[in-house]
């Protein structure tokens, strides 16, 4: 029997593929990209889901950055906005980044409960179709999704992973599945620039993080999957025993 692809969004949705699925997070504007960009940049990252689990985290770990929104408004004492441009570059005191989103961290935090769990955005969706090739399981490619609406960035990057699997002998799960891959075959990716998300980056002032995600396209090599409640690149096991840190559901 083939593998199968299904594409769904909205972190709720994470519960229908708990089991016998590795299923794909993905926030293009922006969770997922700054996490990503945070970790390329040599940065460990930790999302979490309230700004309660974030000052919990910060008091465990000690010095970190706080990065997030929720909103789209920076929480009060936070220091920077879940920003994939601000977050670019190395941080020369080695501080992790915890991580909050209204959204994009709850659907990672979710999808860590899950068999495996990888990361995805723009910058590296071919090294994620690329590895879920070699695992025979079914693939749930989950866009985060804000205010109710599936965004059409994160349609387009579900799109073009569940398209290169579809190319690779899987198998589309439903009817949906192959509208958004046909939907999304081949556009560019500008063609998100109409969406709502990109209206709020150019209407808040945040014009940088919408450059940012639309220059850097496979430019990432590596997958990236949640492991101890944490953004790593590679493929590695949940539940790493060496880890002790998971996603926080409620603050400690």
């Amino acid at each position: 029997m083939k593998p199968r692809v299904v594409i769904d969004c909205f972190p709720s949705s994470v519960a229908k593929y708990k089991t016998g699925y590795s299923v794909v997070a993905i926030d293009v504007i922006r969770a997922t990209t700054t996490a990503i960009t945070a970790v390329t940049a040599g940065r460990r990252c930790y999302p979490v889901v309230s700004v309660a689990d974030a000052l919990a985290l910060r008091d465990k770990l000690g010095a970190s950055l706080l990065a997030g929104e929720l909103g789209g408004d920076m929480p009060a004492g936070f220091d920077v906005n879940n920003s994939p441009a601000e977050l670019s570059s190395p941080d020369s005191f080695f501080r992790p980044v915890i991580l909050l989103s209204s959204s994009g961290t709850q659907l990672m935090c979710s999808s860590s409960e899950c068999d495996s769990a990888y990361v995805a955005c723009f910058r590296n969706y071919k090294a994620v179709a690329n590895a879920l090739m070699a695992e025979p399981k079914d693939v749930a490619v989950i866009g985060a999704g804000s205010r109710n609406e599936f965004r059409e960035e994160d349609q387009m990057c579900c799109a073009w992973i569940a398209e290169e699997l579809v190319r690779a002998g899987f198998e589309a799960q439903n009817g949906f599945t192959e509208k958004i891959i046909q939907r999304w075959s081949g556009a560019p990716p500008e063609a998100c620039l109409d969406g709502n998300s990109a209206k709020f980056l150019r209407r808040s002032g945040q014009v940088r993080d919408l450059e940012f995600v639309l220059q850097h396209i496979n430019d990432v090599d590596q997958p990236f999957v949640m492991a101890g409640g944490e953004v790593v690149a590679g493929v590695a096991q949940l539940g790493r025993e060496d880890e002790t840190l998971e996603c926080a559901e409620t603050a400690a």
